[in-house]
């Protein structure tokens, strides 16, 4: 498990520079709020915009979700929690007023980037 990267995947570095490519300036493996347990992978604070790149493995994509066959029932645990604790934390950060977006490490990172900056211009924000 050490070998799994926790910040700065193929996936998170395309989506970052795109969002830098449209001016869109963000911080990194951050709680979008001071004292929150979990870290967005970028964070668009004055826009209030949350966002996580999930892997496919480890957040149990539809379309790759795969689970191991050797300690089957422990990995379905693991996997289960993850979304679980995805969904408590969408909840948590959408009752404090933050938008979440979550992008599947599968998706088009320019088009991904694009509905951030939607989303950040709908909320108003225009640093």
């Amino acid at each position: 498990m050490k070998a799994v990267r926790r910040r700065g995947t193929r996936p998170e570095l395309e989506l970052r520079s795109a969002l830098h490519a449209r001016g869109l300036r963000y911080r990194v493996d951050v709680a979008p709020v001071p004292g929150f347990r979990r870290r967005a992978d970028v964070v668009l604070g004055p826009a209030r915009i949350a966002v996580y790149v999930d892997g496919c493995f480890w957040h149990s994509c539809r379309e790759h979700a795969t689970t191991p066959k050797s300690n089957r029932e422990w990995w379905e645990a693991k996997l289960a929690a993850n979304v679980e604790r995805d969904r408590r934390t969408d909840r948590d950060l959408e009752q404090l007023g933050w938008q979440v977006v979550r992008i599947w490490e599968h998706e088009d990172m320019e088009a991904a980037a694009e509905r951030i900056a939607a989303l950040r211009s709908a909320r108003g924000d225009l640093r």
